[in-house]
């Protein structure tokens, strides 16, 4: 599967000219945007403006710019139990407000749907997938994950994980709890034990709604800059998991066996 992303992503991503004339950037960053059908169109816009405005701050560029190159590589997509295809916005260079500009531009213009299921590993897959084929090599490799729910779809979710951050990818989360998810030790902490990994890996939970723009900005100032937030919820190198991480797996069994 992956290796059809790749051709895919190979074909379509075309890199300006402007661009091609060196490929050093400090981060290079995938934005996997979870749009399965837990969250209703309200909320799905709500996660979309948040993700926009955050894109356009002030925060956000001070902290590209202050970067060792000054410039980060950014690509987008959106998944559910599977990744739209559509969604996918290829690798573009940030280095000034007008590069953030347009780039916020092609995620708004993105027409509001939702997906069946909730695939994390095929999420992870899809943004490595991105990262190896991209054109452009960043001092660090984020995968940016945001969800609202466990891996209930595709492949477990641990080799995914496990497989990007032996590559040196560092993957990182934002639970969205607007409501209780099928995560009973809570969703921050599933993502935790279960989908966070690399080096000063963390995850952010959202509680409301309105503070989606707030959590995304903070989330993509601290992935540029490398820094860690001081209160997260930390994955362990080393630890085991304290969390089922099969959970949304066996309750999707267990509600079609009943």
């Amino acid at each position: 599967m992956l290796t059809t992303v790749a051709v895919l992503i190979g074909l379509s991503g075309l890199v300006p000219a402007a661009q091609a004339g060196t490929n050093e950037v400090d981060v290079s960053l995938v934005l996997a945007v979870d749009t399965s059908r837990s969250m209703d169109f309200e909320e799905i816009g709500i996660q979309r403006e948040g993700y926009v405005e955050a894109l356009k701050h002030k925060e956000f560029l001070d902290a590209v710019k202050g970067g060792l190159t000054g410039r980060i590589a950014i690509s987008y997509f959106e998944w559910a139990g599977y990744v739209v295809q559509d969604s996918v916005i290829d690798w573009q260079v940030i280095e000034t407000e007008e590069d953030a500009i347009a780039f916020a531009g092609k995620i708004e213009a993105r027409p509001i749907a939702t997906q069946r299921r909730t695939s994390i590993s095929t999420a992870i897959g899809q943004g490595a997938s991105m990262i190896i084929t991209s054109p452009f090599r960043g001092r660090r490799e984020v995968i940016d994950v945001s969800g609202d729910g466990p891996n209930n779809s595709g492949n477990p979710v641990i080799p995914a994980r496990d497989k990007a951050v032996a590559s040196g990818m560092i993957i990182n989360g934002l639970a969205i709890m607007l409501r209780p998810s099928d995560a009973p030790s809570g969703l921050d902490t599933y993502y935790a034990d279960c989908v966070i990994g690399g080096p000063g890996a963390f995850v952010l939970p959202v509680h409301k709604i309105e503070d989606f723009a707030i959590a995304v900005r903070r989330k993509l100032v601290l992935e540029i800059s490398g820094l860690s937030p001081p209160a997260t919820v930390r994955r362990i190198a080393g630890a085991g998991p304290v969390t089922d991480c099969l959970v949304g797996e066996k309750q999707w069994r267990d509600f079609f066996d009943r």
